[in-house]
């Protein structure tokens, strides 16, 4: 019996790690493009960044350990029972109550794994998260700071720098504006050559500045104006901190078990409510591993014909209707229609009935799970290799209805293509399920909060899906080839098929040409159909989140360098009526980085009649180094030489997912114009182009792995593409941070993906035996 449980822990073992890998990478890549940013950067240590992987590991473990639970045993009992083992273990006496007691000691270790992680280590990471990232706020502020691009990082003060230079432990930078904001009516602004920032603490640094000036006018009295000029000057800056907040704004997750129900006595009900739901929450999702158990159990029990193909697909329904249960409970929760303790523990309860009565009737009378399969086209794969073999590859193929009737494609190509598509087809629902289940819960609090109506969210999730599957197309191509090719291998087909004179090239040529056609596919779509649903989808997240169409960082204050070294600062701006509100333009010279004049308006507004600005209530000053040359208080003035039209400021703000390649392109020179940040914003437009054409690539990397894992097993085959999607997820972020951060061309950084695996994937193929 100790040989028989090893064998059954084994392989329910196998498989349940495999899915925790997969679903802890996919969680995890949504932060893995900040870390790699850092890295490029330089801004972080080695050590702190080895401390954000490590902290973002277990909040990914909360969800992925029950998930990987029903994984093993779905897939795990599935594979025995497709290859008539379960049929044996049970006629020689071995109970489902028996498979129960063995598979207990995954389940139960598991349990005490999630529970661990889940009251104590998620926790604790996260605050600690929240502190490393306090604490390297210092560090990071002169990395952040680009070029020509108006900062506004700081609490008070908004800051643009001319250049930057890259030194050990900062940037030093050169032609310093600064600007004190504290009164919003009336900002001090200083400049310098060059200056550097010198961390004080975690929650406060200073700027150090050299060979400079500071400028101050009075707003109630036009003819007084200090000008001050210093050789050296420190200037403190306070830095937003999470440590001294106070308890209800600080975020549940990082509050520790123990105190989540002690401060819930301390505040108000509403908030006391999302405390104790975050409390119960912590217990439940971790029990999940035993009520799912429950279920997984004699469902894969019973699933003779399916295979792994039916654990998978019974995976992802089981999956979906946990979370969807889940989010019921806890939107009643939140409501105050249920106890915070009823609606946290809603899932596992309707999952533990299903449980016991699965049980209670596979033990009476065991049932099939036919119905769940695929019967059409998908016979292949729900019986594995050892059906496949049956019969000639030849006769199955002469069997099928063609799905192309012309010469070409041949029968051969009609015959990979048919399967190509079917696993294509699975896979890609397979990942639009489960990341709508996850958006749908991360938006669940808002939709409550908001009242957003059920059409509402149902259009988003609709306009949302096509921007989901173009980010996914590469490892969706890459599974579906792996999978395609994989099975072929494994079952001989290709043997069969090369002993015939057929080179492994011509096999493998329809599903090339077909990921072509997806990529020009995935092209065109991103030039004429994503941007309007990713700005519809845009305009539906905001209403869900509560949120205008645009928001804008600083709505009261606006920075923006015009076309001739002028910084124009104004409070408001009707872009209906073209006029300005409280305007000051400043006028620097470039040779010196001073300002030259300062012109100040309270009204301004467009003449069309005469093409240029109209100021009214303002004043002029002409400087000469700290020195006032000229001074004129004006009621009604104009300035030739300030020539921006108001379309200059009516700037649209907009994602670059919002626009197709020219609209970026444009975009970025507009931006580039005004001293806006366009560095990110050119990797993105270079990255139109490649990111489509990585789909090819990675059909081509994926044809040599999937003929050589072919004979390894599922397991090794999911292996493989797991590892080439860890290494072309790492790969692409980091060249895109390197691109983000000015350390290479934008071209190259988008392109450098692409180049790197297609050459591995010409190299692989071209030593594929044909």
């Amino acid at each position: 019996m100790r040989i028989l449980t090893r064998y059954i822990l084994r392989e329910v073992l196998a498989h349940a790690l495999i899915g925790a890998a997969i679903f802890t990478f996919v969680l995890f890549t949504r932060d893995l493009g900040h870390i790699l940013e850092l890295v490029v950067r330089a801004s972080a240590p080695l050590p702190s960044v080895a401390e954000i992987f490590f902290f973002t590991v277990p909040l990914a473990l909360t969800y992925t350990i029950p998930m990987s639970v029903l994984v093993g045993i779905l897939i795990g009992l599935s594979r025995l029972a497709a290859d008539s083992e379960i049929t044996a273990m049970r006629a020689s006496g071995l109970g489902v109550w028996t498979f129960l007691r063995i598979l207990s000691v995954f389940v139960v270790g598991a349990w005490l794994l999630a529970l661990f992680n889940g009251l104590y280590l998620s926790p604790r990471s996260q605050s600690a998260l929240a502190h490393l990232e306090d604490r390297l706020k210092g560090s990071q502020v002169s990395f952040e700071i680009r070029p020509r691009v108006f900062y506004e990082g700081f609490p008070k003060a908004v800051l643009y720098v001319q250049d930057v230079h890259s030194a050990q432990g900062a940037a030093v930078w050169k032609g310093v504006f600064l600007a004190d904001v504290s009164d919003a009516a009336n900002p001090r602004v200083t400049l310098a050559k060059e200056g550097i920032v010198v961390s004080e603490g975690k929650d406060r640094l200073h700027l150090h500045l050299m060979d400079g000036s500071s400028h101050e006018a009075d707003p109630k009295q036009a003819d007084h104006y200090q000008i001050s000029t210093f050789q050296q000057t420190d200037i403190p800056i306070d830095l937003p901190s999470t440590e001294n907040k106070p308890e209800d704004s600080v975020p549940v997750a990082v509050i520790s078990t123990n105190n989540l129900q002690i401060q819930a006595k301390h505040v108000d009900p509403v908030l006391a409510r999302y405390y104790l739901i975050e409390f119960h929450r912590r217990f439940a999702l971790p029990t999940a591993c035993l009520v799912l158990a429950l279920v997984g159990i004699p469902l894969g029990l019973s699933s003779k014909k399916s295979g792994k193909s039916g654990g998978f697909v019974l995976t992802i329904l089981l999956v979906f209707s946990y979370y969807a249960v889940s989010l019921v409970g806890i939107s009643l929760a939140r409501q105050g229609k249920v106890s915070p303790g009823l609606g946290a523990w809603f899932a596992n309860l309707v999952f533990l009935a299903g449980g016991i009565f699965l049980l209670w009737q596979a033990e009476r009378r065991p049932f099939e799970l036919a119905a769940l399969r695929l019967r059409w086209k998908v016979q292949p794969f729900h019986q594995g290799p050892s059906a496949r073999r049956t019969e000639n590859v030849f006769e199955r193929v002469a069997n099928r209805r063609r799905m192309f009737r012309a010469s070409f494609p041949t029968l051969l190509d009609d015959y990979v293509l048919r399967d190509f598509f079917v696993y294509l087809g699975l896979i890609l629902a397979t990942f639009l399920v489960l990341t709508l289940v996850f958006t749908l819960f991360e938006l669940l609090g808002d939709i409550l909060r908001n009242q957003t109506s059920p059409l509402v969210v149902a259009e988003y999730l609709l306009n949302v899906t096509p921007y989901l599957l173009y980010n996914v197309a590469p490892l969706i191509m890459l599974l579906a080839v792996l999978i395609t090719f994989g099975i072929m291998q494994r079952s001989n087909e290709i043997t069969v098929i090369k002993a015939t004179g057929v080179s492994i090239y011509r096999v493998v040529a329809p599903v090339l040409v077909a990921a072509a056609f997806l990529a020009a596919g995935l092209f065109f779509a991103d030039q004429f159909y994503l941007p309007h649903t990713n700005k519809r989808q845009e305009a539906l997240h905001n209403q869900i989140k509560g949120r205008p169409p645009q928001t804008y960082l600083r709505p009261d204050r606006k920075w923006i360098f015009g076309r001739n070294n002028q910084i124009y600062y104004y409070q408001f701006f009707d872009p209906d009526r073209d006029q300005f509100a409280n305007v000051t333009i400043f006028q620097l010279d470039p040779a010196s980085f001073s300002i030259t004049r300062r012109i100040h308006a309270e009204r301004a507004h467009w003449a069309d009649n005469l093409n240029r600005w109209i100021y009214e209530q303002g004043w002029e000053r002409t400087l000469r180094g700290s020195a006032i040359a000229d001074f004129r208080p004006y009621d009604v003035a104009t300035f030739p030489e300030v020539s921006e039209p108001p379309s200059y400021f009516k700037k649209e703000v907009k994602q670059y997912s919002e626009m197709n390649y020219e609209e970026l392109r444009r975009y970025i020179h507009d931006l580039q114009q005004s001293g806006f940040d366009v560095v990110r914003l050119k990797v993105q437009l270079h990255q139109k182009i490649s990111f489509p054409l990585i789909t090819l690539v990675m059909a081509i990397l994926a044809v040599p792995f999937s003929l050589s894992a072919g004979k390894k097993g599922p397991i090794g085959g999911v292996a493989t593409a797991v590892g080439i999607a860890v290494v072309y997820i790492v790969v692409l972020r980091l060249f895109e941070g390197i691109g983000n951060v000015s350390q290479l061309p934008p071209a190259l950084a988008a392109w450098s993906p692409d180049l790197i695996f297609a050459l591995a994937g010409g190299y692989l193929i071209l030593k594929v035996p044909t």
